[in-house]
Protein backbone atom coordinates (compact mmCIF):
# COMPACT_ATOMS: atom_id res chain seq x y z
CA UNK A 1 0.00 0.00 0.00
CA UNK A 2 1.27 3.48 -0.86
CA UNK A 3 2.07 5.97 1.91
CA UNK A 4 0.69 8.95 -0.01
CA UNK A 5 -3.11 9.40 0.06
CA UNK A 6 -5.16 8.14 -2.84
CA UNK A 7 -6.86 10.78 -4.99
CA UNK A 8 -9.79 9.02 -6.67
CA UNK A 9 -12.28 6.24 -5.94
CA UNK A 10 -14.74 4.20 -7.99
CA UNK A 11 -17.08 1.24 -7.56
CA UNK A 12 -17.38 -1.22 -10.45
CA UNK A 13 -20.48 -3.36 -10.96
CA UNK A 14 -21.50 -6.46 -12.97
CA UNK A 15 -18.22 -6.97 -14.78
CA UNK A 16 -17.69 -9.47 -17.56
CA UNK A 17 -14.08 -10.50 -18.12
CA UNK A 18 -13.89 -11.92 -21.66
CA UNK A 19 -10.33 -12.97 -22.54
CA UNK A 20 -8.75 -14.37 -25.68
CA UNK A 21 -5.22 -15.78 -25.99
CA UNK A 22 -3.20 -13.89 -28.61
CA UNK A 23 0.16 -14.67 -30.14
CA UNK A 24 2.46 -11.84 -28.99
CA UNK A 25 3.63 -11.13 -32.56
CA UNK A 26 0.05 -10.12 -33.45
CA UNK A 27 0.28 -7.25 -30.94
CA UNK A 28 3.77 -6.00 -31.81
CA UNK A 29 3.84 -2.27 -32.38
CA UNK A 30 0.68 -1.65 -30.33
CA UNK A 31 2.41 -0.88 -27.03
CA UNK A 32 5.01 1.85 -26.42
CA UNK A 33 8.73 1.42 -25.86
CA UNK A 34 9.51 0.68 -22.23
CA UNK A 35 6.73 -1.88 -21.83
CA UNK A 36 7.03 -5.64 -22.27
CA UNK A 37 4.13 -8.00 -22.89
CA UNK A 38 3.26 -10.03 -19.81
CA UNK A 39 2.74 -13.60 -21.01
CA UNK A 40 1.03 -16.64 -19.52
CA UNK A 41 2.10 -19.94 -21.06
CA UNK A 42 3.98 -17.86 -23.67
CA UNK A 43 0.79 -16.19 -24.87
CA UNK A 44 -0.44 -12.64 -24.56
CA UNK A 45 -4.06 -12.08 -23.60
CA UNK A 46 -6.60 -9.56 -24.82
CA UNK A 47 -9.49 -8.65 -22.55
CA UNK A 48 -12.82 -7.01 -23.32
CA UNK A 49 -14.48 -5.93 -20.08
CA UNK A 50 -17.95 -4.32 -19.97
CA UNK A 51 -19.25 -3.00 -16.63
CA UNK A 52 -20.89 0.03 -15.06
CA UNK A 53 -19.60 2.34 -12.35
CA UNK A 54 -20.90 4.35 -9.41
CA UNK A 55 -19.21 6.61 -6.90
CA UNK A 56 -16.66 7.96 -9.37
CA UNK A 57 -15.17 10.97 -7.63
CA UNK A 58 -12.05 12.59 -6.22
CA UNK A 59 -10.98 12.28 -2.61
CA UNK A 60 -13.04 14.53 -0.35
CA UNK A 61 -15.65 15.25 -3.04
CA UNK A 62 -19.11 13.67 -2.68
CA UNK A 63 -20.29 11.52 -5.56
CA UNK A 64 -22.97 13.10 -7.75
CA UNK A 65 -25.32 10.59 -9.45
CA UNK A 66 -25.54 12.50 -12.76
CA UNK A 67 -21.73 12.67 -13.02
CA UNK A 68 -20.41 9.76 -10.97
CA UNK A 69 -22.38 6.83 -12.41
CA UNK A 70 -22.04 5.53 -16.00
CA UNK A 71 -21.15 2.44 -18.06
CA UNK A 72 -17.63 1.79 -19.26
CA UNK A 73 -16.11 -0.75 -21.67
CA UNK A 74 -12.40 -1.58 -21.75
CA UNK A 75 -10.17 -3.32 -24.28
CA UNK A 76 -6.83 -4.20 -22.75
CA UNK A 77 -3.75 -6.40 -22.63
CA UNK A 78 -1.16 -7.15 -19.96
CA UNK A 79 2.32 -5.68 -19.69
CA UNK A 80 5.23 -5.15 -17.33
CA UNK A 81 7.69 -2.33 -16.69
CA UNK A 82 10.49 -2.57 -14.18
CA UNK A 83 9.17 -5.96 -13.10
CA UNK A 84 5.74 -4.61 -12.08
CA UNK A 85 2.79 -6.22 -13.91
CA UNK A 86 -0.02 -3.96 -15.06
CA UNK A 87 -2.62 -3.17 -17.72
CA UNK A 88 -2.29 -1.44 -21.07
CA UNK A 89 -5.55 -0.09 -22.47
CA UNK A 90 -6.16 -0.09 -26.21
CA UNK A 91 -9.44 1.75 -25.62
CA UNK A 92 -11.88 2.80 -22.92
CA UNK A 93 -15.43 3.66 -24.01
CA UNK A 94 -17.70 5.53 -21.60
CA UNK A 95 -21.18 6.99 -21.68
CA UNK A 96 -20.32 10.24 -19.87
CA UNK A 97 -18.74 13.05 -21.90
CA UNK A 98 -17.25 14.70 -18.81
CA UNK A 99 -15.47 11.51 -17.78
CA UNK A 100 -14.08 11.03 -21.30
CA UNK A 101 -12.79 14.61 -21.45
CA UNK A 102 -11.28 14.46 -17.95
CA UNK A 103 -9.47 11.15 -18.58
CA UNK A 104 -8.08 12.35 -21.89
CA UNK A 105 -6.97 15.68 -20.44
CA UNK A 106 -5.50 14.44 -17.16
CA UNK A 107 -4.09 11.05 -18.15
CA UNK A 108 -3.99 11.03 -21.97
CA UNK A 109 -5.87 7.73 -21.90
CA UNK A 110 -7.64 6.52 -25.09
CA UNK A 111 -11.18 7.23 -23.90
CA UNK A 112 -14.06 7.45 -26.38
CA UNK A 113 -17.63 8.68 -26.03
CA UNK A 114 -20.14 5.93 -26.69
CA UNK A 115 -23.88 5.40 -26.61
CA UNK A 116 -24.36 2.69 -24.01
CA UNK A 117 -27.22 0.84 -22.32
CA UNK A 118 -26.99 -1.60 -19.44
CA UNK A 119 -29.99 -3.73 -18.49
CA UNK A 120 -29.56 -5.48 -15.13
CA UNK A 121 -32.02 -8.38 -15.10
CA UNK A 122 -32.67 -10.96 -12.43
CA UNK A 123 -30.41 -13.59 -13.96
CA UNK A 124 -28.35 -11.74 -16.59
CA UNK A 125 -26.88 -8.46 -17.79
CA UNK A 126 -27.73 -7.00 -21.19
CA UNK A 127 -25.02 -4.65 -22.48
CA UNK A 128 -25.03 -2.46 -25.59
CA UNK A 129 -22.30 -0.03 -26.66
CA UNK A 130 -21.62 1.86 -29.88
CA UNK A 131 -18.82 4.38 -30.28
CA UNK A 132 -20.36 7.67 -31.34
CA UNK A 133 -17.85 9.07 -33.83
CA UNK A 134 -17.08 7.10 -36.97
CA UNK A 135 -13.58 8.58 -37.24
CA UNK A 136 -12.76 6.73 -34.00
CA UNK A 137 -13.46 3.40 -35.71
CA UNK A 138 -16.54 1.19 -35.76
CA UNK A 139 -16.51 -0.12 -32.20
CA UNK A 140 -19.62 -1.95 -31.06
CA UNK A 141 -20.50 -4.49 -28.43
CA UNK A 142 -23.82 -6.23 -27.93
CA UNK A 143 -23.70 -9.02 -25.37
CA UNK A 144 -25.81 -10.72 -22.74
CA UNK A 145 -23.92 -12.37 -19.91
CA UNK A 146 -24.50 -14.01 -16.55
CA UNK A 147 -22.61 -15.68 -13.71
CA UNK A 148 -22.55 -19.47 -13.95
CA UNK A 149 -20.72 -20.61 -10.83
CA UNK A 150 -20.11 -19.90 -7.17
CA UNK A 151 -17.82 -17.00 -6.19
CA UNK A 152 -14.13 -17.76 -5.64
CA UNK A 153 -10.83 -15.96 -5.24
CA UNK A 154 -8.19 -16.77 -7.82
CA UNK A 155 -5.14 -18.64 -6.54
CA UNK A 156 -1.77 -16.93 -7.03
CA UNK A 157 -0.08 -18.42 -10.07
CA UNK A 158 -3.37 -19.30 -11.77
CA UNK A 159 -4.51 -17.87 -15.10
CA UNK A 160 -7.49 -16.21 -13.38
CA UNK A 161 -5.13 -14.44 -10.98
CA UNK A 162 -2.86 -13.36 -13.85
CA UNK A 163 -5.79 -11.83 -15.76
CA UNK A 164 -7.52 -9.98 -12.92
CA UNK A 165 -5.27 -9.24 -9.96
CA UNK A 166 -3.46 -6.24 -11.41
CA UNK A 167 -2.80 -3.12 -9.42
CA UNK A 168 -1.60 -0.53 -11.90
CA UNK A 169 -2.14 0.73 -15.41
CA UNK A 170 0.44 2.13 -17.78
CA UNK A 171 0.00 5.11 -20.07
CA UNK A 172 1.98 7.75 -21.94
CA UNK A 173 1.83 11.51 -21.69
CA UNK A 174 1.33 13.71 -24.74
CA UNK A 175 5.12 13.99 -24.90
CA UNK A 176 5.30 10.16 -25.05
CA UNK A 177 6.69 9.79 -21.53
CA UNK A 178 5.69 6.50 -19.95
CA UNK A 179 3.86 6.62 -16.60
CA UNK A 180 2.33 4.21 -14.10
CA UNK A 181 -0.91 4.81 -12.21
CA UNK A 182 -1.27 2.60 -9.14
CA UNK A 183 -4.61 1.37 -7.83
CA UNK A 184 -5.77 -0.77 -4.93
CA UNK A 185 -8.82 -2.97 -4.33
CA UNK A 186 -9.70 -6.13 -2.41
CA UNK A 187 -9.09 -9.47 -4.14
CA UNK A 188 -11.63 -10.15 -6.86
CA UNK A 189 -14.66 -12.31 -6.09
CA UNK A 190 -14.92 -14.11 -9.43
CA UNK A 191 -17.46 -16.50 -10.90
CA UNK A 192 -17.33 -18.48 -14.10
CA UNK A 193 -19.65 -16.89 -16.65
CA UNK A 194 -21.71 -17.46 -19.77
CA UNK A 195 -22.06 -14.89 -22.56
CA UNK A 196 -23.82 -14.53 -25.89
CA UNK A 197 -22.10 -12.02 -28.19
CA UNK A 198 -24.41 -10.59 -30.85
CA UNK A 199 -21.90 -7.97 -32.10
CA UNK A 200 -18.29 -7.41 -31.10
CA UNK A 201 -15.94 -5.18 -33.10
CA UNK A 202 -14.06 -3.74 -30.13
CA UNK A 203 -10.78 -5.55 -30.79
CA UNK A 204 -10.87 -4.83 -34.53
CA UNK A 205 -11.26 -1.12 -33.78
CA UNK A 206 -7.99 -1.34 -31.84
CA UNK A 207 -6.23 -3.08 -34.72
CA UNK A 208 -6.39 -6.60 -33.28
CA UNK A 209 -8.04 -9.64 -34.89
CA UNK A 210 -9.55 -11.99 -32.33
CA UNK A 211 -8.85 -15.72 -32.69
CA UNK A 212 -11.72 -18.03 -33.55
CA UNK A 213 -11.52 -19.78 -30.16
CA UNK A 214 -14.23 -19.06 -27.61
CA UNK A 215 -13.17 -16.59 -24.91
CA UNK A 216 -12.45 -17.42 -21.30
CA UNK A 217 -15.31 -15.86 -19.31
CA UNK A 218 -15.56 -14.64 -15.73
CA UNK A 219 -18.04 -12.45 -13.87
CA UNK A 220 -17.72 -10.25 -10.80
CA UNK A 221 -20.63 -8.55 -9.07
CA UNK A 222 -18.80 -5.62 -7.47
CA UNK A 223 -15.39 -4.15 -6.81
CA UNK A 224 -14.38 -1.02 -4.86
CA UNK A 225 -11.11 0.68 -5.81
CA UNK A 226 -8.96 3.72 -5.13
CA UNK A 227 -6.24 5.25 -7.31
CA UNK A 228 -3.12 7.35 -6.79
CA UNK A 229 -1.61 10.07 -9.01
CA UNK A 230 0.45 8.84 -11.96
CA UNK A 231 4.22 8.47 -11.62
CA UNK A 232 6.49 9.09 -14.60
CA UNK A 233 8.93 6.27 -15.37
Amino acid sequence: MKKKPWIMRQTWHDLLFAHWPIEPDRLRGLIPDGLTFDLFDRRAWLGIIPFHMTGVTCRGVPAMPWVSAFPELNVRTYVTAGGKPGVWFFSLDAARSLAVAAARTLFNLPYYRASMDVLVMKDAIGYESRRRHSQDGLAELSVQYAPAGVPFQAAPGSLEYFLTERYCLYGVTRRRVLYRLDIHHPPWALQTAEASFRRNTMAEAAGVSLPSAAPLLHFSRRQDMVAWPPTKL
